[in-house]
């Protein structure tokens, strides 16, 4: 079921619904129910995997003890970890494709933390909650990686308020303009040029290249923002998954508290620091960052056509360029600032390059291309014939930088749908009136996949 399509409406209504008539007790049940329902719907085979992890995961949460915390929980984990790699990975070594759910790392990341996170606190929760956490369908096929502690305690007052579906409202709206009309509109000159990239002229390489670095932005972060706002419709309060990552003055910047975030803290507790952090000397750190890097290009290297090498590739550089930095100072100056955001904005382009071409060779195709089509560029500029994709694609970029910029200069780090919510009644209701025609006008309303379900 896509948030696009009309069905997906009527669900949340009814999900609503049944919400407000329930009583408390029964209310985590209805949303678990609920989310199972959407997420198996398209294809009923995804049952047989939901039930699967979701009955390694309680088992596990059931067999640990006081004084044996990691007992049944450690063998969950290897376990859901075996299967999260036998998924992704099977047919490079050529077993058959066992056709891994939309989804599926996200929901072993999830129970992974909640089997940690119930180690190493000592914590039990009911298996009702435990289910709903892993399955909150909202955030089941990219994301936020939530947190037992920050989930758990919401639960006993799950229930539709006032306050909290008017925010959620915010994010809803800029989470669709995000993916409907700006990752949507890009899309298009992306794929036709990265298709033939050994034809394409090098400057619609290019600008396929800056396109895709907004598509896949607006496309993973308008997700979040929608997971957000329709988890606030029922009272829950999921985590910050993007911090306007292309303001970042470093690499270091963009993925340690930019980008991702929550998978970066995935990383950092259940990978980094286990490896020994920083906790071992400079050079035991450095394998470390790089081990973590590497292991984040594998996680999206295997998509059932064996081990994507420019995925590896990609996390290698961005690993290569967060070590590079540690021997950079930090920015002071306004004009240093800018300066950095904008070397950091296209080292990250460079790596996108790597991520969305089709394999390595063609990366390397691109690149080539456009590095020799550089000393020429103004030329190629003057003389080439923008469309009006480009040129509704350059003004939606534009638009969404200058939002950006403005909010970041006033605000810090506080979410656009949050500033918009705060505002006074009419600029919030002009601002949500806004957004609603943006999407009527200009939104692509086709059943369209966002880009991390395939991860």
């Amino acid at each position: 079921m896509s948030y696009t399509s009309p069905g997906f409406w009527f669900f949340l209504a009814i999900l609503l619904a049944g919400l407000t008539i329930l009583p408390q007790r029964f209310r985590v049940g209805w949303l678990l129910v609920l989310s199972l329902l959407f997420y198996t719907a398209p294809d009923p085979v995804r049952f047989v995997w939901a039930v699967g992890l979701g009955a390694v995961t309680l088992a596990g949460l059931e067999m640990g003890t006081r004084d044996r915390p990691w007992l049944g929980r450690g063998v969950a984990i290897v376990i859901l970890l075996a299967v999260l790699v036998w998924a992704k990975f099977a047919d490079a070594v050529g077993l058959p494709d066992p056709g891994g759910p939309p989804g599926l790392s996200f929901i072993v990341f999830t129970a992974v933390a909640l089997l940690a996170e119930a180690a190493r606190r000592h914590e039990s929760w009911s298996q009702a909650d435990a289910a709903l956490h892993i399955a909150w369908f909202p955030k089941l096929l990219a994301g936020p990686i939530e947190r037992p502690q920050s989930i758990m305690p919401q639960l006993p007052a799950l229930g539709l308020k006032p306050d909290m579906a008017a925010l959620g409202l915010s994010f809803l709206l800029v989470g669709l303009v995000k993916k409907l009309v700006i990752a949507d509109s890009l899309a298009p000159v992306v794929d036709a040029a990265y298709a033939i990239p050994a034809y394409a002229p090098p400057m619609e390489l290019l600008l396929a290249t800056y396109f895709f670095a907004f598509q896949i932005y607006c496309d993973f972060s308008g997700y979040a923002d929608i997971a957000v706002g329709l988890s606030l419709f029922v009272g829950l309060r999921l985590s910050r998954n993007f911090a306007r990552p292309y303001l970042a003055t470093t690499v270091t910047d963009f993925w340690a508290a930019r980008w991702h975030i929550t998978l970066g803290r995935w990383f950092r507790d259940f990978v980094y620091i286990p490896l020994g952090g920083s906790r071992a000397g400079r050079t035991r750190q450095m394998v470390n960052l790089m081990t973590v890097f590497m292991l984040s290009g594998l996680w999206h290297a295997g998509l059932g056509y064996g081990v994507g090498w420019g995925f590896l590739a990609w996390g290698a550089l961005n690993g290569a360029l967060v070590l590079g930095e540690r021997l950079l100072p930090k920015p002071r100056r306004v004009a240093g600032r800018v300066l950095r955001t904008a070397v950091t904005f296209h080292l990250i382009l460079v790596t996108w390059v790597f991520f969305r071409a089709a394999d390595l060779a063609t990366a390397w195709t691109i690149l080539e291309r456009i590095g020799e089509a550089l000393p020429g560029l103004p030329a190629l500029v003057a003389a080439y014939p923008f469309t009006q994709a480009h040129l509704w694609g350059f003004t939606l970029i534009a638009a969404l930088l200058i939002v950006e910029i403005a909010a970041e200069a006033r605000h810090g780090p506080s979410p656009v749908a949050e500033l918009v919510t705060a505002a006074r009644r009419p600029i919030r209701w002009a601002g949500w009136y806004a957004a609603l025609a943006l999407l009527l006008v200009a939104g692509h309303w086709q059943d369209t996949e966002f880009i991390y379900a395939a991860f």
